[in-house]
């Protein structure tokens, strides 16, 4: 099913219906944040790599206003299983510690709120998304710098976008206990239309590169599963990369070359942990060559990259699955396809396929047609990161 992206005057207009109804009054201010694809460079940004992703049209708004006490109220129109979709918490202060709990979704925007450096006042707040729940395209982070975009206009302050993806990325660390690294909150902050952003994880610094082909689709399709285990092996993945680093003598794989592998092997570390590292270290290799080919125009090349990344990931880092790895095959076996892969952290979610335009039916009726599961199909172009929406 080819999903139709909502416009965010659509999402706008819902939160503010929602609101109304919840909170009684209209609220005054409304911001949004993107999701993202990644198109090369996966599980290389804890590791200090480089990685090439760029914002979707599918974002997270979020509006609100002050409420004239401590306490905050927050809403979503999310549909999460076995959690309320509504939750109130006290302003951090140095007798309130602010903590993460339950409702889970919450914590993204608690994180927010205890780490935010402004002068905070309470607030009613409604969260709407058009953003795919463990979709692989960051919702988390969108939720993040949504809110704290909200938060910039709430106390009419503003950060640099380093900062403020900083701030986000160690609330998801001590709120929601995911590691993560910086590229997801880099990128819905600074995304812009009609560009891939290249992100060094190590300097903190991106350079933005044009995408300039109309003839190229980016096709996200969703697989519609998750699988539980990604919640412990994400932390496990990392601790091995470190590991890796740490034997070598490194402070992260940034700095290894794949001959320097050899001495982790005369160590007798365990395989896995060797794997692990080859992938990383081979995926920023490959981050940095696609940047060059996107920047020379040539999706032949960077699908090739594409498509050696996701094999990658599959063999070595071992983070994809069935459903991922049959998303990938039906595609591959398409005419008009340029290369694809899974994104995100594994386990389930979304696929990306570079496609030529015209192919681009055709490869969706074949994954409809031979795909076990029931899949979600978004094209996508590269849009713009966080910003402050009317309410007009």
């Amino acid at each position: 099913m080819l999903a139709e992206i909502p416009k965010v005057e659509e999402l706008v207009q819902k939160a503010k219906n929602e609101y109304s109804r919840i909170f009684g009054s209209v609220p005054t201010i409304a911001a949004c944040a993107p999701g993202r694809v990644n198109l090369i460079g996966e599980h290389t940004d804890y590791n200090d790599g480089f990685v090439l992703p760029m914002a979707l049209p599918l974002v997270t708004v979020v509006v609100g206003s002050e409420n004239g006490t401590n306490v905050c109220e927050v809403t979503t129109l999310a549909q999460v299983e076995n959690e309320d979709n509504r939750v109130k918490f006290d302003l951090p202060s140095a007798d309130n510690n602010l903590k993460p709990g339950n409702p889970q979704w919450a914590n993204y925007v608690k994180g927010v709120v205890a780490n935010f450096e402004g002068e905070l006042k309470g607030f009613n707040m409604t969260i709407c998304s058009s953003v795919p729940l463990g979709g692989g395209v960051s919702s988390s982070a969108s939720v993040e710098v949504a809110t704290f975009t909200f938060l910039e206009c709430l106390t009419s302050t503003t950060a640099k976008p380093k900062d403020k993806a900083l701030i986000c990325q160690r609330a998801e660390h001590e709120f929601a206990g995911m590691p993560c690294g910086i590229m997801d909150q880099f990128i819905s902050t600074m995304g812009k239309e009609n560009h891939a952003l290249l992100i060094d994880c190590m300097s903190l610094k991106s350079h933005l590169i044009p995408i300039k082909n109309e003839d190229i689709i980016f096709l996200i399709t969703n697989s519609n599963v998750k699988h539980k285990l990604s919640g412990s092996e994400y932390p496990q993945r990392r601790a091995q990369c470190q590991n890796a680093a740490t034997l070598l003598g490194e402070s992260s794989l940034r700095s290894v070359e794949l001959h320097e592998l050899d001495a982790l092997r005369n160590l007798k570390v365990d395989k896995g942990t060797i794997n692990r590292a080859e992938h990383v270290i081979s995926e920023i290799k490959r981050t940095l060559e696609a940047a060059t080919a996107l920047q020379e125009n040539d999706f032949k090349k960077l699908g090739k990259l594409i498509n050696e990344s996701h094999n990658s990931l599959r063999d070595l880092f071992e983070v994809s699955c069935p459903e991922l790895d049959s998303l990938v095959d039906i595609v591959r076996g398409c005419d008009g396809v340029l290369g694809s892969r899974m994104v995100g952290g594994g386990f389930g979610g979304c696929t990306i396929t570079l496609v030529h335009q015209n192919s681009v039916d055709k490869v969706m009726e074949s994954i409809t047609e031979k795909y076990a599961g029931t899949p979600t199909f978004y094209i996508c172009k590269p849009s713009n990161g966080a910003r402050v929406l009317s309410l007009q």
